[in-house]
């Protein structure tokens, strides 16, 4: 059985920061504190994983590295073009089918993770069931046919509340 987390980047600086590309956005200061009790909160949760696999983008490389540090794995780091944006659901569900690892978290944007949410438990990107929000997390499992099933979407501020206990 797959279990797959999709971590949606935390918040970064805006759309048209002037002397930032849009691709080169970091996560802000609220942003970076935001992702780090995300993932206390899933430490608290007991998450194991073989692999965060992250887009190349900052904003989403930064929220990668914030939860493998948090996690104490950061060896368990990878980056990958197919969560960069612009690639399609159908392409990331693809490639995650060549992938040997049970236990993976995907890390990136949206609309790509969101599609991918639902492309996984629908076979299609619209409508979609959820949008997730920035630092937002989906864990969903596989079953023996294949197919994908959520087994929890949060948003943020609440698994952010597990990290105090």
């Amino acid at each position: 059985m797959v279990r797959l987390f999709l971590f949606r980047h935390g918040v970064a600086w805006p759309h048209g920061t002037p002397g930032l590309e849009d691709d080169d956005r970091p996560l802000t200061e609220k942003g970076e504190r935001r992702v780090r009790q995300v993932a206390r909160g899933l430490k608290r949760m007991g998450l194991k994983l073989e692999k965060i696999i992250t887009s190349p983008l900052p904003r989403a490389a930064q929220t990668a590295e914030l939860v493998a540090e948090v996690l104490s794995i950061p060896f368990l780091l990878e980056d990958n073009d197919i969560l960069a944006p612009g690639n399609s659901a159908e392409s990331i569900a693809n490639w995650l089918k060549t992938r040997g690892e049970k236990r993976i978290m995907l890390v990136g944007h949206n609309p790509n993770l969101s599609q991918l949410l639902a492309y996984l438990t629908t076979g299609q990107i619209e409508p979609m069931p959820v949008s997730l929000r920035k630092a937002g997390v989906a864990a969903l499992r596989d079953d023996p046919t294949g197919a994908f099933h959520i087994d929890w979407i949060t948003r943020p501020r609440f698994i952010r509340k597990l990290r105090e206990g």
